[in-house]
């Protein structure tokens, strides 16, 4: 899906059909990120879509072409548009709008710690100096990377809270505004697509200091972004400082590196007296004569922006609605006293009371006036100064967000299964013990069978902050007696489960599709297990020993196979399909394993593999085995050979219930011990020991989300639980 956004994304402006096959190519994708987002959960989603997309930010912006004004909103320079306040979207902007829909809708969905914990500190990143063999160059990547982050950044502050905003400022100011104005501003490094991504970075950049210095009001600003702002207009003393001017002006970095000759000529170019005038004007009002003080060169930076206004003709406005702003500001000395603005953002700026309030007219002023930090673009609720993010029912909060915040930390490389006990949610409608599990193939919703006769259907939504209780979205009571199975017919998506009969029925609106009742009343079924895609057929083994074969679309049998004579053998406790359904694996009450090849019927192998009843088997990759027994046994075997791989021994419980994640294997005991296996190497087991307060009674069953590396744990109170 991503994959389907970034192509569409590559064509800029297609004309006529394609235009219109684009629009809907964007829309589809963007459409299944946001679903994919809210499927997947937290964890899975950040780590992988999240941050597939923030690459993808990165590339909207790559080349020349993608950092051209959009025709209609540029006239003879890019700030005689309405000021660099006013929104000028360049092409990637509108390339990247998707992409940033859809990383917004992931903010939407599990709130603001996405935000912080997880865009910022990549945005800190991509802003971040190179250094070794790439120290003080600028490629086309990086400099896309920077137009991206700052683009972003202006998206986050709008959806922070005021508290959140005041927490982070020192962050934001460190890692971001101050590494972007580092690169804008050096005399030593050349943009690699010339002056025009400077000029680009320029206008977005202060167009970001202004939206924060407009939430924070004059006060923070002076406290907060006093360095910001001078490192800003030092700029201006760079080129200056080059054509021998007076040292009491050009003063800031000049002369401290050697300077690369084209870098000051886009500085030239970029801070112009244009930029001057654009950019001090507003600062001056809104912090008054404190800006004498921040801005060491502000008699240079005023020089300037009186030299620009005096060269515009009087008929020609610098910008749109400035004139009025001049009177007020500047009367016959354009600089010399500075008025005060006391509209202080989203902090308020009147008190009325205890209640904060905006004048109307400092909201119609800002809403008019661009050079006034009009940030507003006419009122479309994306430029607003502040929004609200919505409140999700799948908000980050408690357990869900420390799990949260690990997790994204966790390189994507790690494989192993890292299990911390945390408690995620609980799930609560069963009558009786948990006797087996099964999630669908999306884990979204998963399975759960019971001995009070009934199996329930479960969403795995992330919800509340550890403490909340699920109730199950359906129940199916058509069983009577005790369900020992359910499972998924992946090909119809149809649910199995049995309690000596066999039903298959449809799992969202629990209508039975058909029944299956063993051939002889006297001779129970004893194991089931469904085969993978493309096959629609469900093995049954019975307590006669016989492996049975049967199809929801075709009535009677399929196929059938005695795999054992005699009553040594025992019963057909477990059975386990292979991935690819070309072989079945049985075990017995006595030990005894068989191997049956389901192309031929043919047994490919018994042996004695345990000395006690065998309790699980589990089939995975490359012709491998596992099994667990009430010898105390844990088995990885190979199919055809005789030795086993590995063998664990659980010291004073047998291993009842496991399942497999990668190459490892989780498994559980009834003394409600975790331990994580592995198949392949010979390491010490890691084993955890679950407490009280994350789960109540026995363990009955355990099943692994391997996507979302979840546990689900089943009790014989008829709690399952959510661990992570």
């Amino acid at each position: 899906e991503e994959e389907e956004e970034e192509d569409g994304s590559e064509q800029d402006l297609p004309d006529h059909d394609g235009a219109k096959e684009q629009t809907i190519l964007l829309d589809t994708a963007s459409k299944t990120v946001r679903w994919l987002s809210a499927k997947l959960g937290p964890t899975t989603t950040c780590r992988y879509i999240a941050r597939n997309l923030l690459r993808l930010l990165i590339s909207c912006y790559m080349g020349p072409h993608r950092q051209q004004f959009v025709a209609g909103t540029e006239e003879n320079s890019p700030l005689r548009a309405g000021g660099i306040y006013q929104k000028q979207p360049v092409l990637g902007d509108l390339v990247s709008q998707p992409v940033l829909a859809c990383l917004m809708h992931i903010a939407y969905l599990y709130g603001e710690p996405v935000l912080t914990y997880l865009y910022l500190p990549y945005l800190s990143y991509l802003v971040t100096p190179s250094t070794g063999a790439g120290a003080g160059r600028l490629n086309s990547r990086k400099e896309a990377g920077l137009l991206a982050a700052v683009t972003l950044t202006q998206k986050i502050v709008v959806y922070l809270s005021d508290t959140t905003l005041m927490d982070i400022l020192p962050k934001i100011s460190q890692e971001i505004l101050l590494p972007v104005l580092g690169f804008l501003t050096s005399p030593t490094i050349s943009f690699p697509s010339g002056v025009q991504a400077r000029i680009i970075l320029c206008i977005k950049a202060i167009s970001l200091v202004a939206l924060v210095a407009l939430r924070i009001g004059s006060e923070m600003v002076q406290q907060h972004l006093s360095s910001t702002l001078r490192m800003f207009f030092e700029a201006f003393s760079l080129p200056l400082a080059e054509q021998g001017l007076p040292t009491e002006l050009a003063t800031g970095q000049a002369g401290l590196l050697p300077h690369d000759p084209s870098a000051l000529e886009e500085l030239r170019k970029v801070f112009s007296p244009e930029t001057a005038y654009s950019t001090f004007v507003p600062f001056s009002c809104l912090l008054g004569d404190v800006i004498h003080t921040i801005v060491p060169n502000h008699e240079l930076v005023g020089h300037l922006a009186s030299q620009y206004l005096a060269s515009v003709p009087s008929s020609e406005e610098p910008v749109p609605g400035m004139a009025s702003l001049e009177r007020s500001t500047l009367g016959t000395d354009p600089f010399s006293s500075p008025c005060e603005d006391t509209h202080s953002g989203t902090f308020g700026s009147v008190l009325v009371g205890n209640r904060i309030q905006i004048p109307i007219e400092a909201q119609q002023e800002v809403s008019g006036r661009p050079s006034s930090f009009s940030l507003t673009g006419g009122g479309k609720p994306e430029s607003a100064l502040k929004q609200e993010l919505p409140r999700s029912a799948h908000l980050l909060c408690g357990n869900w967000l420390a799990y949260w915040q690990y997790e994204i930390g966790v390189s994507q490389h790690d494989a192993r299964f890292h299990f911390h006990q945390i408690k995620l949610q609980s799930f609560v409608g069963h009558l009786g013990a948990i006797k087996c599990m099964a999630p669908l193939s999306g884990e979204d919703f998963f399975l759960s069978g019971s001995k009070d006769k009934t199996v329930c259907l479960w969403p795995l939504y992330n919800r509340g902050d550890g403490t909340h209780e699920v109730s199950p979205r359906l129940t199916y009571t058509q069983h009577r007696k005790s369900v020992f199975y359910v499972g998924m017919l992946e090909a119809p998506q149809y649910a199995v489960s049995c309690d000596s009969t066999i039903h298959i029925w449809d799992p969202f609106t629990g209508k039975l599709i058909h029944a299956f009742e063993a051939p002889d009343s006297k001779v129970p079924i004893t194991a089931v297990s469904t085969m993978p895609p493309p096959y629609s057929s469900i093995a049954m083994a019975s307590a006669d020993s016989v492996l049975r074969f049967i199809d929801h679309r075709k009535p009677g049998l399929q196929h059938e196979f005695r795999l054992a004579t005699g009553a040594n053998a025992g019963l057909i406790r477990c059975l386990a399909v292979s991935p690819s359904g070309r072989s079945i694996v049985a075990g017995f009450s006595s030990g005894f394993m068989v191997l049956l090849d389901t192309r031929t019927g043919l047994i490919l192998r018994g042996w004695p593999a345990h000395e006690g009843d065998i309790l699980q088997i589990k089939a995975t990759e490359g012709n491998t085995l596992i099994s667990s027994s009430s010898d105390h046994s844990l088995t990885v075997w190979k199919e055809l050979e005789q030795k086993p791989l590995q063998s664990y021994k659980s010291a004073s419980e047998p291993i009842h219930a496991f399942d497999l994640y990668s190459n490892e294997v989780v498994a559980g005991t009834v003394a409600n011990k975790i331990g994580v296996y592995s198949l392949q190497e010979s390491l010490s087991p890691s084993i955890t020991k679950l407490s009280s307060e994350n789960f109540r009674g026995t363990l009955t069953s355990l099943v692994v989300l391997p996507t979302k590396c979840h546990l689900l744990l089943g009790s014989d109170n008829g709690t399952v639980r959510l661990l992570a």
